[in-house]
């Protein structure tokens, strides 16, 4: 977890940066080995390509990119635990959620974005929460 000083409401790629770094070093896992990644993915442009610029400079190009908030809404502060449960699902099943009401790329968001759903053997994965004030919470789990 990390907390950015700096603007109340824009995200930073540096925070980021550093809370998904700081949760692959916590897990022992390296950036390559992550499949999937449940996205904050406000669906707002400012946040979504600062947090796609984040993923992009860890993950590698063809890590699978998803925000299940367009599925289920922004839970405030349930929202973590259920995109935690979409995470254990790729993991278990091999079942990756779309980001649903997808309607076209974003030059800027240059990620692996799944947009129906799909299945893919995951061996691990990030779940990124963010919120306002530059706080910056990221889960790195593995499978087994």
């Amino acid at each position: 977890m990390t907390s950015e000083p700096g603007d109340v409401v824009q995200p930073s790629v540096e925070g980021a940066v550093r809370a998904m770094t700081m949760a692959l070093q916590d897990a022992g896992m390296a950036a390559e080995e992550v499949g999937y990644i449940n996205a904050h993915g406000t669906g707002t442009q400012v946040n979504d390509r600062c947090e796609a610029a984040a993923i992009a400079r860890i993950c590698q190009r063809d890590t699978l990119v998803s925000s299940t908030k367009s599925l289920h809404g922004h839970l405030i502060g349930g929202a973590g635990a259920v995109e935690l449960l979409a995470c254990l699902l790729a993991l278990q099943h091999g079942v990756i959620a779309p980001t649903a009401g997808y309607q076209g790329a974003d030059p800027d968001c240059d990620i692996a974005l799944v947009t129906k759903t799909k299945t893919a053997a995951v061996a691990a994965v990030l779940s990124n929460s963010f919120a306002f004030g530059g706080l910056n919470a990221v889960l790195a789990l593995r499978a087994g």
